[in-house]
């Protein structure tokens, strides 16, 4: 086995700025931050690269940052992605076990990944990531490594992540431009899962929203492996712009009131306070209810929260979160989203946090730096062992056997 590389790179791009993380193993061992740099990004809309220049000026920008703090120069990274073209598919690999003893070897285990990974696709799509489930030799469900086992037939239930051509394309090209190759693309709403969810969260039911700028990734995990995902084109942005067009104020300005003074759940704002709104074009700034600002913040909630749900439902979610609900991402801070969440899901709810990972934890330990962490912890992951091992999946086999299958949406 090759010897794993000493440091690992993340690169998560989004719409609202890059970030960069450099790690290495600490002397216990521990994923530990060596470098961290971001750059605000105006490079893409909506998700989607729209300036392959101010995204390429970004990440290096981003990357000089990091490798100053880390002393070493960055050749490869984990790159992020994700983006409202992204569509997800449970599928099924099976193969003939090939030795005559019956003994399952590594490469009849790469052959059903292979076979899981070719479900057909439209020409303009393809693969992101390929993300294991179970193993299930001679109908035995629940293996989370079947190499050495005995058997006659294995298979293997593969979450499947598609996204457009193009994207990943255009992705790759901004990446190698700013001097860097791209190891591996993953799937963001997985990665941030990577560093904020405990074990036993994704054992029992647990449903991470990723918020960032432009777009909002989900994914419903159980049984220790992810079982549906996809990304909606409403993000943090979304929010900020209701604010600027309802109350006719700068976008800048609509940003601070939101951050500053925004909620979006009623029942947390007094009737008689009152924010100023400067006016646009330098007219006369005016007093604007609080409860009016919650008012706008809370419908534009809502339909978040209602079109993941609705969207979880129509992939067969049986409605049950017993490892409730996790936000994280840069938008997942908004005063009141968590306690409205909570309502909308009927569980509990709580912020994603990095875990796991040391050094910089002043800088880094919070949502929005979430993705990048969990790609950190991915990449070493990847580095010590190509093949990453699921978990042995536990008491959410019902929802595992309901949702498998069915399309998140059709390719």
């Amino acid at each position: 086995m090759p010897k794993p590389e000493p440091y690992v790179v993340a690169v998560d791009i989004g719409s609202s700025k890059v970030a960069v993380l450099i790690g290495k193993r600490d002397a216990n061992g521990a994923v530990e931050v060596a470098g961290k740099g971001s750059a605000p990004h105006r490079g893409t809309r909506r998700g989607n690269i729209v300036s392959v220049e101010a995204t390429v000026e970004a990440l290096k920008a981003a990357s000089e940052e990091a490798e100053v703090m880390a002393g070493m120069e960055i050749s490869r990274a984990y790159v992020g992605v994700a983006g409202p073209d992204i569509r997800s598919v449970n599928v099924r690999g099976m193969v003939t076990v090939s030795r005559k003893d019956r003994e399952i070897t590594e490469a009849d285990i790469g052959r059903a990944l292979d076979a899981a990974r070719s479900a057909a696709l439209p020409s303009d799509r393809e693969i992101v990531q390929a993300l294991p489930q179970e193993f299930v030799v001679d109908e035995q469900p629940g293996i989370n490594d079947p190499k050495g086992m005995l058997g006659s037939r294995l298979e293997v239930n593969v979450h499947l992540v598609t996204g457009q051509t193009t994207r990943g394309k255009t992705l790759t090209t901004c990446v190698n431009r700013a001097g860097i190759e791209v190891i591996e693309m993953v799937f963001e709403p997985f990665a941030a899962g990577k560093a904020v969810l405990t074990d036993d969260e994704q054992d029992l039911g647990v449903l991470l929203l990723d918020i960032g700028s432009g777009s909002t990734g989900f994914a419903l995990f159980a049984d220790g492996a992810i079982q549906h995902s996809a990304v909606l084109p409403i993000g943090a942005g979304h929010f900020t712009n209701d604010l600027a067009m309802v109350l006719r104020t700068p976008f800048p300005d609509a940003e601070k009131i939101k951050v500053r003074e925004g909620c979006c759940l009623g029942g947390m704002v007094e009737d008689e306070e009152g924010i100023t709104v400067p006016a646009v074009a330098g007219g006369a700034a005016r007093v604007v209810p609080r409860h009016e600002i919650c008012e706008i913040l809370q419908a534009r909630a809502n339909e978040l929260l209602s079109l993941v749900r609705d969207d979880l439902l129509k992939g067969g979610w049986d409605g049950s979160l017993r490892g409730g609900v996790v936000l994280t991402g840069g938008g997942a801070r908004l005063d009141g989203l968590l306690e409205l969440a909570g309502q909308v899901f009927g569980s509990s709810a709580r912020y994603g946090l990095p875990q796991r990972i040391t050094g910089l934890l002043d800088v880094i330990n919070c949502p929005s730096w979430s993705t990048a962490a969990g790609l950190l912890l991915y990449g070493f992951e990847r580095e010590a062992n190509p093949r990453v091992r699921v978990r042995r999946p536990g008491v959410m086999r019902g929802v595992l056997e309901r949702v498998r299958g069915v399309f998140t949406d059709i390719l």
